[in-house]
């Protein structure tokens, strides 16, 4: 879908939303909902990664967090919304947008929804890390009731220690408070869970003991005694990850439990950085998955009623991807003006009649299809390329109408259709109703091709290559292929309707003549006829 290569990419959209696990993707489908452009980037580290299982959620209790983040992802997509996979480096101001610079790919948006979670720093105890999420547990709510009954160390190194351990003797009466040397606590904190029969020890753990299968049996303090644990409990001081937004001067406040950090915002979910918005655990460190979805969702809606009423004040409404596509069309001329030859190619057996292309861009298809004989509609989302077309048809002297269109419009291309209904690589956001794929097909006359080509799903693209995959941390591949109507999506529909017939649906090398640089050199090329009855 990009013309550019190896240069950093400028994508825009409405919200940018930083981090993709449950406060992320909740605010993003929120906002897609709205009919809004949005971009998810993700770098694929969520806060819950070490956990076989999260707990508490209701409907998806007792699910691996990816199952959860895969259907938020599924179902943002299903609207039209972007996944990018990538690090964001930095979220810097450009004049009255937000600069999100994601390696490669640079996403231009009118609001930013930070949702980066946090951070655990676990205690400096050999090999603590290696079971954290399994064995070494922090929440009697996330992963207490899994280790019921068990014999349980908690290392209390900070007197917020102390607020979990009045849970978990509930959940086992055979536990252990292990409490640092040097911290001072208050007596009658101790003088509480002594009177209920809890077990406590001075000292400095050192190291988790594991046994032959690699568990853990108990842990040594510093001057060698051991305490036997099949679970072990600590209480990390949070960090919020907000490296990414320091230039835009965002901060943390401290949290009254002492330790953790957070996020502040008001009510809507706004920092102090306007239009600058933050969810989940970066704002409520003790929240669980299902808090952090809940909150996510609230600001998604705040953001969403945010840009509705700027965009009322302005008299402004823009269809997702409409400033995108302006933008790119508003230079120097982007596209080489020559047809597709997989176009020429197909084309070649039909006789001129009414065309219609979907997408046309600046219109190279179009023009060639006038040229032939063909009584071409050119459409686009955007008027920008359009305009160019129109300009050149004037100029030359071929006839072109030209209309802007968004394919997932409700009935998008009137009650016109056509002989000829061609896409070719295409940018149109799916929607759950696939109300765009109903347009396409509806365009077409009886007797009439419908003809779609796309990029092979296996070639790299915008850079990437055999050591760098598209889909690596490393590299931010610039679209999100599964938020756009594909072939697949395009060849299902119409096998699915009666009264079509598919002619041809395959990879194949692009004609001679045809743009072929080192990103792109096959097409997948889908053909199908309208039956006349």
């Amino acid at each position: 879908m990009s013309e550019q290569e190896n240069t950093p990419l400028i994508r825009r959209c409405d919200v940018a939303v930083v981090g993709g696990s449950a406060a992320g993707l909740a605010a993003a489908l929120q906002i897609q909902r709205q009919n809004r452009a949005v971009i998810v980037i993700d770098s694929g580290e969520p806060r819950n990664a070490p956990a076989a299982h999260m707990h508490a959620y209701l409907g998806y209790d007792g699910a691996p967090p990816s199952e959860l983040t895969g259907t938020g992802r599924s179902e943002v997509r299903r609207y039209g919304g972007e996944i990018l996979n990538g690090r964001v480096n930095t979220v810097r101001r450009q004049d009255d947008r937000f600069l999100v610079e994601v390696g490669d790919v640079h996403v231009l948006a009118r609001r930013v929804v930070a949702a980066t979670g946090a951070t655990d720093e676990l205690p400096p105890i050999e090999g603590i890390a290696d079971h954290w999420g399994d064995t070494v547990i922090h929440c009697p709510f996330c992963h207490g009731y899994e280790v019921r009954g068990q014999q349980i160390v908690q290392v209390i190194t900070h007197p917020a220690g102390f607020h979990p351990a009045h849970l978990f003797t509930h959940l086992s009466d055979r536990l252990t408070l292990v409490i640092q040397d040097d911290l001072q606590i208050d007596g009658d904190e101790i003088a509480a869970f002594q009177a209920g029969g809890v077990e406590m020890v001075r000292g400095t753990v050192r190291r988790l003991v594991e046994g032959q299968d690699g568990g853990v049996v108990g842990v040594e303090l510093a001057d060698g005694a051991r305490l036997a644990a099949t679970a072990v409990v600590v209480t990390p001081p949070i960090h919020p990850r907000i490296e990414p937004f320091r230039e835009l001067g965002l901060t943390t406040e401290t949290h009254p439990i002492g330790i953790a950090e957070y996020v502040e915002t008001d009510e809507t979910g706004e920092t102090s950085v306007s239009g600058l918005y933050a969810a989940g655990n970066l704002t409520g460190p003790a929240q669980q998955v299902l808090a952090a979805a809940a909150d996510g969702s609230l600001v998604g809606a705040m953001v969403a009623r945010d840009l509705a009423m700027e965009d009322l004040t302005a008299a402004r409404r823009e269809t997702a991807g409409e400033a995108e596509w302006n933008d790119r069309y508003s230079g120097d001329e982007v596209w080489s003006g020559s047809p597709n030859g997989t176009l020429v190619a197909e084309v070649a057996s039909l006789s001129p009649g009414r065309a219609l292309d979907i997408g046309a861009g600046e219109g190279g298809d179009a023009r060639w299809l006038a040229e032939q004989g063909w009584n071409v509609t050119a459409t686009d989302v955007a008027d920008a390329g359009l305009r160019r077309l129109a300009t050149n048809a004037t100029v030359e002297g071929f006839s072109v109408r030209c209309l802007t269109v968004d394919a997932n419009a409700a009935h998008a291309f009137g009650d016109d259709t056509y002989d000829l209904v061609s896409l070719f690589y295409s940018a149109i956001p799916r929607t759950g109703d696939d109300r765009a794929i109903t347009n396409i097909m509806n365009a077409v006359a009886p007797g009439g091709t419908l003809l779609m080509v796309g990029h092979a799903p296996s070639e790299p693209n915008h850079g990437a290559t055999d050591d760098d995959p598209a889909d690596s941390p490393s590299h931010t591949f610039p679209w999100d292929r599964e938020s756009f109507v594909g072939i697949d999506h395009l060849e299902a529909a119409v096998r699915a309707a009666p009264g079509w017939t598919v002619v041809a649906s395959e990879l194949r090398e692009r004609p001679p003549g045809s743009s072929t640089h080192h990103h792109h050199s096959k097409d997948v090329v889908f053909r199908a006829l309208r039956n006349r009855t």
